[in-house]
């Protein structure tokens, strides 16, 4: 008696699976736009009824109503996940950004700093001309000009300068520097 009674379950769950399958994943479709997860939807809507089916009446209005219920829900629910994954990752994705940016002010400042520090290191005369020529882009004639001095002197300057920060600083600072 129990085996016939389980069948007739059986029985019964295919017809109105067979009924209403077809019109429940157009149902969820219209949520997800996205065929495989409609008919996903719509089979986890009849897997939770049947573990349900105790709680839910035999009335078939009722068991219409719960099937459409937990379709509505699960797109509901699939859509707010959709929009946390998209939110994370839109957030993942402008972090690296953000970090790019600190680290590369970083190690800007810790060049400038050492490039200014091995400056402040040069004999007065020679560092104000560094300056002037490489970090202010003036012309060996303007300097002379401003410094009442003469062109051969900048030159000299500006080579023993060079020479002593290459001495002073690492070889990929003092590129950077030139």
């Amino acid at each position: 008696m129990r085996e016939s009674v389980f069948r007739m379950n059986t029985l019964a769950a295919e017809a109105l699976f067979r009924e209403y399958y077809t019109r429940l994943c157009h149902f969820a479709y219209q949520f997800t736009g996205d065929k495989e997860a409609a008919k996903d939807i719509a089979q986890e809507a009849f897997v939770n009824y049947l573990a349900q089916q105790e709680r839910v009446s035999d009335h078939p209005v009722a068991i219409k109503n719960f099937l459409y219920s937990s379709i509505r829900n699960a797109c509901l629910n699939a859509q707010r996940h959709e929009k946390v994954v998209k939110k994370f990752a839109e957030q993942k994705a402008a972090e690296p950004a953000v970090d790019a940016s600190v680290v590369q002010a970083i190690i800007k400042s810790e060049v400038s700093g050492a490039i200014h520090q091995a400056l402040q290191s040069l004999p007065e005369e020679c560092q104000r001309i560094i300056r002037m020529g490489y970090i202010d882009g003036l012309k060996n004639k303007k300097i002379a000009e401003l410094l009442d001095i003469s062109i051969n002197t900048v030159k000299t300057q500006k080579k023993r300068g060079l020479q002593l920060l290459r001495l002073r600083l690492p070889p990929e600072l003092y590129t950077f520097f030139l």
